[in-house]
């Protein structure tokens, strides 16, 4: 009875072999899904991106000089950007997050894009447009940092008030009152800048355009003036002296 009982069951080595089965099973899903993403679709994820974000900064800079116009481009820009998160976030991403994260990373990339746009446009622009560079510059730092915590996965939102926040807070507020005291010393006169974007062509064109009107003037003097002239010489040769 001794030998019976001390006898392993016949079903426990399948049972081994089941689950290591199964182990390997999830190890190879495991190394499928570290897998890198394609080339091509990392190419355009990032170019999206980067397209999005000038877009979007030089609609920042440029709107006071047609606001239809740029409007237009800004909203152009935000949807590429998008774009670039749908592609970078959701399709190439291992792991797709929940629709509630979903949501606020698509609501973060487009804060991000407008920091970023802010930042990028402000600085690209300031000789142009000092005082609007001025704010943008630290606000674009400021929005950029705020977005990019919410949209990261790995950070929590309570960091925004964190040493990291402060910092950022810092930075900002001396850039501010940096980029202030620069814009003053540049002396923007009002309503008027450097970034002309061909306007100082219709001006000089219109100029010419009102200076060319007189020189018939003058050629049409010349000749009475000598006529007169000539006439003047015959009465003397005549003896009609006056």
């Amino acid at each position: 009875m001794s030998l019976v009982t001390d006898r392993p069951a016949p079903s426990a080595p399948q049972q081994h072999t089941e689950g290591g089965r199964a182990a390997a099973r999830r190890a190879r899903g495991r190394r499928r899904a570290r897998k890198p993403a394609p080339l091509a679709g990392r190419y355009i994820g990032y170019v999206l991106y980067f397209v999005g974000a000038g877009l979007i900064s030089g609609a920042v800079v440029h709107h006071p000089l047609d606001p239809t116009r740029y409007t237009k481009i800004a909203v152009i820009g935000v949807l590429v950007f998008l774009a670039a998160t749908v592609v970078n976030e959701f399709l190439l991403a291992t792991d797709r997050p929940a629709l509630r994260r979903a949501i606020l990373v698509i609501g973060a990339s487009l804060l991000l894009s407008f920091g970023i746009g802010m930042l990028s446009g402000g600085l690209q622009h300031f000789e142009d447009f000092p005082d609007r560079g001025a704010v943008l510059v630290p606000l674009g730092i400021t929005v950029s940092f705020i977005a990019f915590v919410l949209k990261d996965a790995h950070s929590s939102w309570r960091r925004i008030f964190g040493p990291m926040g402060l910092a950022v807070l810092l930075t900002a507020a001396v850039s501010f009152f940096g980029l202030r005291a620069v814009a003053d010393g540049l002396g923007e006169p009002s309503g008027e800048s450097g970034h002309s974007h061909g306007e100082g062509t219709e001006t000089s064109d219109e100029h010419a355009t009102t200076e060319e009107p007189p020189a018939p003037d003058t050629e049409s003097a010349t000749p009475e003036t000598s006529a007169s002239t000539n006439t003047e010489a015959d009465h003397t040769e005549d003896g009609h002296s006056h």
